[in-house]
């Protein structure tokens, strides 16, 4: 490489995935690959009731069954020391009793798992587990949602404090919409949606003495998997081993611990031997969590001319009768328009189901499902071509916090998106645009989420071949984390990035956030620049030591590592031979931290994407086909364009996943889900996907971190799901509230 090079940028290239090759050859180990010795299998059995009580349970047959070790249920199961406090920890935004596996005789909810078989291979557990026969005191148990929204109540959170963003929020007037000159009220659903990722719930657990743990689990928090289990069995933080360097697709659902992990660790336990069990995917409908079912209600009201006057908006959202489940689906309407005058009411509702978990696009993209639709069937009600109608409300600062935007780029967003997919062909009359027999529509959503940084830390360690070699605690649930570090440390150090290998997935290795609410790069990212300054500042302590003239005064951005060779800009003398630099000692290893600052006081923080969408629908038989689709995103920094641009495709699949396909039916006559696996629980196909047109703004954010980075994985979905609706209406004119827009609500 020469001199000259050594400055080019690999920050923003369309760097190929660093772990690409081991993925696609099979390389890559997910957690139920790893097989220790003397390992064994255990397989759930789940409730067949949704509440009651165990009366008995007939273990003897599995008992004897060829190679089974145990069967374990509240009987005789080991005792989780952390279960019996009554006052056990809750994780994070949820309140109540997470459920505590085999701890005693109550059901909750259909498919609970009420006892583990432990045998030598996994087909003899699979086998013996279906010898297990239970007898249960039933009770009756709830869980229509319609039919129990009377009893929706306001969070523990929200009624704990009032400064909660679960508390009922009012700026201006509350229910101002209902004296405004032009006015809409209108009710959306959101039924439940399962994240069905590729990999399945899996965990390989063993107990390496009496209290410690190591686990290779899926999990997208490594450091809050590592706490939650230290805690449960009441064993020191660094007793416990947390390994997830592969992660097999993930949406939400590896954001808690989960009883499967905890029956396969009691399980490792009791037959005092490593464990592995993997989850079904029926039961994956019914114990990693779920898009919780959600009703939600807007009035809105605006002048003649399009200025809004007001909008109420009140959500209920289902969660389970142990725990609290609760997210931010109001948020977006509390800060995206500009009016005087907003209100916001929060509820969920408790019924006998297991406990929902944030799902892409947490609880706004269902939120952003009800706001983006009310603002399309506004601009209706008005005449106005809803792009029009949206620039008018544009927000110059938040309204909600009244700060400034750290930056804010959703005009050029619009307008580009806008000219991409044609929207000058779009009529404000519905059914007005055809393709041959097929109806054609338009339609738009805008989606935010908040720009989040949160402490990470990172190691890195110089080799005496010149390799770096990064590490930090986060995982990578697919949007190639890995690939954006490498080029953030080698941008930072201005080496190749061949030359740096980043290491992840490990509880061992230096603090990191779980990989969730599109913080990932953010806070990893900026660990690893930090990391990577810190590494030049000790080269350079080194070479001042060692006697190396020009070297006293430089700053770390004019310091680089090429060619074996530590190097300073603007002085061709001023090199020196890393073996040289590094003599006595194998590597040079530093530890850095990066953590949000004083500007989030000082400014409100949010990504932004726009969604647009052209659909073709067969006014016969209600078919409706995405044709085109472009999505523009205000992310800061794009730290690798083809990454991030797989992230906006994903996203794009979701979104239309949750338009058109994704609905987990209940059978309220036994609580128990009739679509529970892919069959019957549809999902987009390559065949439901147009090409999908990217466009992202790519200027950096000054203030939100370091690398001036904002995140993209939430704003993907966030509005996707609306631009399909409004663009349903405009090609039909019927506006489908209840998602997902299946033909027979067409026609």
């Amino acid at each position: 490489m020469k001199q000259e090079q050594i400055q080019d940028p690999f920050v923003g290239d369309p760097m190929n995935r660093v772990d690409g090759r081991l993925k696609v050859t099979g390389g890559a180990r997910y957690s139920a690959e790893f097989n220790l010795p003397n390992m064994v299998h255990a397989v759930l059995v789940t409730s067949t009731i949704a509440k009651g009580r165990i009366k008995s349970l007939e273990t003897k047959a599995a008992e004897r069954a060829s190679g089974v070790l145990a069967v374990i249920s509240h009987l005789n199961s080991p005792k989780v020391p952390g279960f019996a406090q009554n006052d056990h920890p809750s994780e994070p935004s949820t309140g109540g009793q997470p459920l505590r596996v085999f701890y005693d005789d109550k059901v909750y909810s259909n498919g609970q798992p009420i006892a583990v078989v432990v045998a030598n291979t996994f087909e003899r557990a699979l086998y013996a587990a279906s010898l297990v026969k239970a007898q249960y005191e039933q009770e009756k148990h709830e869980t229509d949602f319609e039919a129990n929204v009377e009893n929706a109540f306001l969070p523990s959170q929200a009624k704990n404090n009032k400064n909660s963003n679960l508390a009922d929020y009012v700026r201006g007037k509350e229910n101002a919409y209902k004296t405004g000159a032009v006015k809409i009220e209108a009710e959306y659903v959101q039924p439940t949606e399962v994240h069905n990722p590729m990999e399945m719930q899996s965990i390989v657990a063993h107990w390496e003495a009496e209290d410690k743990l190591t686990v290779y689990d899926k999990t997208q928090a490594v450091k809050g998997t590592q706490s939650a289990f230290a805690k449960d069995w009441n064993i020191p933080k660094e007793n416990v081993k947390v390994i997830a360097t592969f992660v097999g697709g993930a949406f939400g659902n590896g954001l808690h611990t989960w009883p499967h992990e905890t029956a396969a660790i009691i399980s490792a336990k009791k037959v005092n031997r490593p464990v592995k069990l993997m989850l079904t995917r029926e039961q994956m409908f019914f114990m990693v969590g779920y898009r919780p079912h959600t009703w939600q209600k807007i009035g809105m009201s605006a002048t003649p001319d399009g200025k809004i006057t007001g909008i109420s908006h009140e959500a209920i959202g289902q969660t389970s009768s142990y725990e609290e489940f609760t997210e931010s689906t109001l948020q977006q309407t509390k800060m995206m328009y500009e009016s005087p005058n907003v209100d916001t009411r929060y509820r969920i509702l408790a019924l006998d189901v297991s406990t929902p978990i944030w799902m892409r696009g947490p609880g706004e993209a269902t939120g952003a499902f009800a706001l983006e639709s009310a603002v399309d069937e506004m601009a209706f009600a008005l005449n106005m071509d809803p792009i029009v109608f949206r620039m008018i409300n544009h927000t110059d600062r938040d309204p909600e916090k009244n700060l400034p935007w750290s930056t804010k780029y959703l005009r050029e967003c619009i307008e580009e998106g806008a000219k991409r997919i044609g929207w000058e062909k779009r009529q404000l009359k519905p059914g007005s645009v055809k393709v041959g027999e097929w109806l054609v529509g338009y339609g738009m959503g805008v989606g935010t989420f908040g720009a989040n940084f949160r402490m990470a830390q990172a190691t890195a360690r110089l080799q005496q071949d010149g390799k770096v070699v990064i590490q930090s605690a986060t995982t990578d649930i697919g949007p190639g984390t890995g690939t954006a570090m490498v080029q953030i440390a080698a941008d930072e150090l201005g080496v190749v990035p061949a030359q740096v290998i980043f290491q992840l997935g490990d509880s061992a290795f230096p603090h990191s956030p779980s990989q969730g609410g599109s913080s990932t790069v953010s806070s990893v990212g900026s660990a690893v620049q930090a990391a990577c300054t810190a590494l030049k500042q000790k080269l350079q302590e080194l070479a001042v030591a060692q006697g190396h003239t020009g070297f006293q005064a430089a700053k770390p951005e004019s310091l680089s590592l090429s060619e074996g060779r530590l190097a300073l800009s603007g002085n061709a003398s001023a090199t020196i031979e890393l073996a040289d630099l590094m003599k006595g000692q194998q590597e040079v290893v530093v530890t850095a931290e990066a953590k949000p600052g004083e500007e989030r006081k000082k400014y409100s923080m949010y990504s932004f994407s726009v969604h647009f969408v052209e659909v073709h629908v067969h006014p016969v038989t209600g078919v409706v086909r995405v044709n085109k689709i472009v999505s523009c995103a205000d992310a800061g920094t794009i730290v690798n364009e083809k990454t991030a641009g797989n992230q906006l495709i994903g996203g794009a699949v979701g979104g239309i996943g949750m338009a058109l396909m994704e609905h987990a039916v209940l059978d309220h006559r036994f609580g128990r889900y009739v679509t529970k696996d892919l069959a019957e629980y549809h999902v987009p196909v390559h065949a439901d996907i147009p090409q999908v047109d990217i466009f992202f703004v790519n200027k950096p954010d000054p203030y939100t971190n370091p690398l001036g980075t904002k995140g993209i994985g939430e704003i993907a979905l966030i509005g996707m799901a609306p631009a399909v609706a409004n663009a349903v209406f405009n090609a039909t004119g019927k506006r489908i509230r209840e998602l997902p827009i299946t033909p027979d609500k067409l026609l």
